[in-house]
């Protein structure tokens, strides 16, 4: 295989010219092995649904969807079926920021509080006394786009953080549905990578700078551009139909089925979560970020360099991707690459080192807490995702089905 670096990869695309092949079209062997994969895997985790894809560039390598919509009406999910994707949404909105980028309107190292002068007094949460009340001191540092894009601004979810899920318990519990809410920093923006609301601030900014809600701002700079007509924050009830079941873990055991309902319209659109979309839908989005920011041979979603600059470690000696969890109904402990220190770009997981009979270091990742989860990995030229629909997040199960997919793939595509 000849190696191409990103750089040249990247011009390669730009150029509009056929690059070496780095991966062939699935023939019916290496297709009916992946099926086989999936349709197992599902069968023995006790998990109702799967749908997947794989792709390259500007291919198609593989399209599967095992498993029923929902357990009452027995019917069989489709390649296109619709699940919620969560915070697969984040890389969306860090698309729709460097695009703001680009154009002058934003800059990655300048305090957000210019646009939202909200976060410009923030505290910091030192500890707590005695009686659990949290003690707070002023943030010393601004936070900037691009702590916001790494998960370095010190905003922490309370699933995954045990100051923000203690400061939760001894304060006023946040209203349901609120986006990006006002909550103290768990440290000093720039010092630690923590999951949180960073990338529900970044959707704010998104909306105060371009003047749009994030749903107008996806559908006319990505999702149309992309061709993506099944990823909304409104979910249509004319494609109830597609919609999949979710399910919750009982106490460690048994997957109970959460009735299906069209998902409500929210009152905000949220940068961190919220989209309903497709595997096709999504492989469309990764495959532009294959293609360096090209939607097609000519058009351009973003510009080579961005994507350069998602694409590479943007917190220098910090880990990333590693969380404790303090709300294991929600999500068991994440640790998708044991042994590994991975970094974070702007708005990826990295892997620095390959996944054993998987993906090549330097690939891109993240995913939904229903388990939904994606890779993208330039040096191959391919990119997949595979989508369940049920909770904690990284149930050992899912992640079971993950690896057996990866390694599927990477065995015979």
């Amino acid at each position: 295989m000849t190696h191409l670096t990103r750089r040249q990869f990247g011009s390669i695309v730009l150029l509009g010219t056929q690059g070496p092949r780095l991966w062939g079209a699935s023939t019916s062997a290496s297709s009916i092995a992946i099926d086989r994969t999936l349709r197992e895997g599902i069968e023995r985790r006790q998990i109702p649904c799967v749908a997947a894809m794989v792709a390259s560039q500007d291919k198609i390598l593989y399209s599967g969807a095992f498993g029923k919509r929902d357990s009452a009406s027995g019917i069989d999910i489709q390649p296109d079926s619709i699940f919620q994707i969560a915070s697969m949404t984040k890389a969306i909105t860090s698309v729709a920021a460097m695009q703001l980028v680009e154009r002058g309107r934003l800059k990655l190292d300048e305090p957000v509080a210019r646009h939202l002068p909200e976060l410009g007094k923030l505290d910091v949460i030192e500890g707590f006394d005695a009686a659990g009340k949290p003690i707070l001191r002023p943030a010393m540092k601004p936070i900037t786009l691009r702590h916001l894009l790494t998960h370095t601004s010190g905003f922490a979810y309370p699933t995954w953080s045990e100051e923000m899920f203690k400061y939760t318990q001894a304060t006023v519990p946040l209203p349901p549905g609120v986006v990006a809410p006002l909550v103290p920093l768990v440290f000093e923006p720039g010092t630690r990578w923590q999951y949180g609301y960073s990338a529900d601030w970044t959707g704010r900014l998104v909306e105060a700078v371009s003047g749009l809600n994030l749903e107008q701002y996806f559908q006319r700079n990505i999702l149309q551009p992309l061709g993506m007509t099944d990823t909304t924050f409104i979910f249509p009830p004319d494609k109830f139909n597609r919609l999949v079941s979710q399910s919750r873990r009982q106490s460690g055991g048994p997957l109970r089925e959460v009735p299906r309902a069209i998902p409500p319209k929210p009152a905000a659109f949220n940068g961190g979560g919220g989209l309903s979309s497709t595997a096709p839908d999504y492989i469309k989005f990764m495959q532009m970020i294959l293609r360096y920011g090209r939607s097609g041979v000519r058009d351009e979603i973003l510009t080579a360099k961005s994507v350069e600059a998602m694409s590479v470690n943007q917190i220098g000696d910090l880990g990333a991707g590693r969380l404790k969890t303090f709300q294991p109904d929600l999500s068991s402990d994440v640790n998708l690459h044991p042994g590994a220190v991975d970094k974070w770009g702007l708005g990826f997981l990295i892997n620095t080192v390959a996944y054993p009979d998987g993906r090549s270091a330097g690939s891109l990742a993240w995913a939904g807490v229903y388990n939904t989860f994606y890779w993208i990995d330039p040096p191959r030229g391919i990119c997949a995702v595979i989508m369940m629909q049920f909770l904690p997040f990284v149930d050992k199960e899912a992640v079971g089905l993950l690896g057996d997919f990866e390694r599927s793939v990477y065995a015979n595509l």
